[in-house]
């Protein structure tokens, strides 16, 4: 599996993944909800961020969290532990070669995991294998393409495509929300269904503008200044400018929106 990740793997990354989740979290997934008893793979775990919010919804299921970064298992596994769930167990595994049988889990749960991917139909086909038949996939993505706000800039949206380029170069797609229909359903999955859930954020919501679009997405952002520089794919003067548009949208008068997509099918 492709272990290149646009975001980098430190500790302010770290917080915004767990920014991200705990903003999400009912947006998400609160219809994520597994019967007891049921083995759950959560695929592409990274510091746990999701798998906190799987543990809280699904008491009684028993999940399996997975990930090929021994460093992000570790963050992870404290994590939960630290929550004081204890239905998670985490393997070191790669995704594309899952050290386990054929239907061996009655779910499947992939979040914010295809973008990073350079053949996400062969990951899913991957996963499709350990799903039992009539068991369920979900996955969730965003689509940096969906983003829009007011007061509108064009510095601002080319530091956005900033990032779609280096994450296409690194061999990923910042985009794959819009593809998930065709994506789960050309992997053998059946009865596809792919829902947007559009985050919209003002003034009004001040939960929103700090945890979504100052430390989710503007974060995100952000971070990926210095590859872009390098690549010549802005001048720094008019990326600093991109970004302080950006946090424009957070004041009084401005409004930021962006939509995430969320596929359910089964085997």
């Amino acid at each position: 599996m492709n272990q290149k990740y646009v975001h980098g793997y430190d500790a302010r990354e770290g917080s915004r993944l767990m920014d991200q989740a705990a903003t999400l979290a009912e947006i998400l997934h609160a219809d994520t909800i597994y019967a007891a008893g049921s083995k759950v793979l959560e695929a592409g775990c990274g510091v746990g961020a999701q798998s906190v919010i799987l543990a809280r919804n699904n008491p009684e299921a028993q999940i399996t969290s997975v990930d090929l970064s021994r460093r992000s298992l570790l963050a992870a596994r404290e994590r939960v532990a630290a929550s004081g769930f204890t239905n998670v167990t985490f393997h070191q595994a790669d995704i594309l070669r899952l050290p386990y049988g054929d239907d061996a889990f009655d779910h499947v749960f992939v979040c914010f995991v295809l973008e990073h991917l350079p053949n996400p139909g062969y990951a899913l086909r991957c996963l499709h294998r350990v799903l039992k038949p009539g068991g369920t996939l979900t996955v969730i993505e965003g689509d940096h393409g969906s983003v829009y706000f007011h007061p509108d800039s064009r510095y601002a949206r080319r530091s956005i495509q900033c990032l779609i380029d280096l994450q296409a170069g690194m061999g990923g797609n910042s985009l794959i929300g819009r593809q998930l229909y065709p994506l789960i359903k050309s992997a053998g999955y059946r009865g596809v269904r792919v829902s947007p859930r559009m985050i919209y954020v003002d003034s009004s919501r001040p939960g929103l503008v700090e945890g979504f679009t100052k430390n989710t997405f503007i974060a995100m952002v952000e971070g990926v200044k210095d590859p872009a520089i390098r690549s010549s794919l802005m001048e720094e003067a008019d990326w600093d400018r991109g970004i302080r548009d950006l946090y424009r949208t957070t004041r009084e008068d401005g409004t930021f929106i962006y939509t995430f997509f969320k596929g359910v099918a089964s085997k």
